[in-house]
């Protein structure tokens, strides 16, 4: 089998990335409602893509909550003019890959090629979008997949701990609020066929349709593509907003007991109130990321080094590229080790939120986050997922190259007053899923 995965290869983006201006380099187009975003790149015969329709869990709406997900599982399964079968033989036959995924919020889309095969995945992808067989044979098969995921998941601490805290976090009828497994369980068993069709039919369209393609290509004929494969398809939805999702006004405590588990995962947080494109945002983040990134972040330097308590601990916001997002410690700590755990994360938490970050660890943080930040646009698949990223996050191209210029231009007063003007220790939600401690 041909195959365009050239893993070296891909560090080298010279005309993309090293002489900046990134923005500059960008080709978007609109054709038929579709938000194409082209960036040719020096790196040879390999196009990798990355696009996103809403169409994710959060539209199921107040109807069957497993419905998004299993019409996303059945695309790849034929369209009404080929079969599974003839597709991946396709595929297979030029060294190509396509999959499809539902988020929260959207159905995602990630493919690679070589530069001639362009237009035909480009056709694979329009086609399996727009005339899905939804058969009941696969529909069947899709249901028994998914109930085996569900219920693999509740053995998952993480994963608990995860639905739990979106659960506390945010509202019912709140897009980031994830369903709890029994609910899904439920919903998969309910689901019918003619569930699947109806959805694809009201969210599956060209009109909120983003794609990034970034590598070596050759534009017109990807261009000319999608006008043929477009003509005549209408429809699709907008991303879903929602309100502030309120703090829960006092210390909430969630324990989720899962037998013979050898780690309890933990997540200490709240809803931030922030949007990425907020102003105050990226301070926040990296204000986060002072407390808990990586192996230099301080929660690690403390509680994992020093202290011995966990394996991982880490500090994160997320969740805010189409809604107010949250912001969360996640850690795992032994069953017995648990109650120090928790008060370590706890008082490093409250004396970063009291005390702030230091000028010393500013600097350094924003070195690693502007070094990590280029090194992530230097291959074909981080372009692309950035630059589908910046669009969803309702940011300008431009913000390409503005990334590091503001990440290097924010004070250490900006990063200590979003951290206490966005966020409250006497407000956060305590998850601890795993073997609790009898007691507990």
């Amino acid at each position: 089998m041909k195959t365009p995965w050239i893993p070296v290869g891909l560090l080298l983006l010279v005309s993309a990335s090293a002489s900046g201006g990134i923005a500059d380099k960008v080709i978007r187009s609109n054709i038929d409602g579709v938000d194409l975003i082209a960036i040719p790149t020096a790196v040879k015969d390999v196009v990798t893509i990355y696009g996103s329709m809403p169409a994710g869990d959060a539209f199921a709406g107040a109807g069957n909550l497993a419905v998004p997900t299993l019409t996303a599982m059945m695309l790849d399964k034929g369209t009404t003019t080929a079969d599974k079968f003839a597709i991946a033989q396709q595929l297979e036959s030029v060294g190509a890959r396509i999959s499809f995924s539902a988020s929260e919020q959207t159905l995602d889309i990630q493919a690679k090629c070589l530069r001639k095969d362009a237009p035909t995945i480009v056709h694979l992808i329009i086609e399996q979008l727009r005339t899905p067989a939804l058969s009941a044979d696969e529909f069947a098969k899709a249901r028994i997949q998914l109930t085996g995921a569900i219920r693999r998941s509740r053995e998952n601490t993480d994963s608990q701990a995860d639905i739990a805290f979106s659960r506390a976090v945010y509202p019912p009828g709140h897009p980031n609020r994830k369903s709890a497994a029994e609910e899904l369980l439920a919903a998969v068993e309910g689901a019918t066929l003619a569930d699947i069709k109806a959805f694809h039919a009201k969210y599956y369209g060209p009109a909120h349709l983003t794609v990034a393609m970034v590598g070596d290509l050759e534009l017109k004929p990807v261009q000319a593509q999608f006008r043929r494969d477009l003509a005549g398809w209408h429809g699709g939805a907008a991303a879903l907003s929602a309100p502030h999702a309120p703090p829960p006004g006092g210390v909430v405590t969630q324990p989720i007991n899962m037998p013979d588990k050898t780690s309890v995962s933990v997540i200490l947080g709240q809803s931030s109130g922030l949007r990425y494109s907020d102003s105050d945002a990226l301070a926040l983040r990296v204000g986060a990321a002072v407390l808990g990134s990586g192996f230099t972040g301080r929660l690690m330097h403390v509680v994992r080094d020093r202290e011995g308590l966990t394996y991982g601990i880490y500090s994160v916001v997320g969740d805010d590229t189409y809604t107010n997002g949250d912001w969360r410690v996640g850690a795992s700590f032994a069953p017995e080790l648990l109650d120090k755990g928790v008060a370590s994360t706890r008082r490093e938490v409250e004396r970063w939120w009291r005390d702030g970050i230091t000028q010393e660890e500013l600097t350094a943080r924003k070195t690693d986050l502007i070094g990590s930040y280029k090194v992530g646009l230097a291959t074909t698949d981080g372009l692309a997922r950035t630059l589908l990223r910046t669009v969803q996050r309702g940011k300008p191209l431009s913000w390409l190259d503005d990334y590091p210029k503001a990440v290097d231009s924010l004070t250490v007063d900006q990063v200590n007053g979003a951290i206490r003007r966005y966020l409250k220790p006497a407000d956060m939600v305590l998850i601890q899923a795993g073997t609790l401690p009898q007691g507990k």
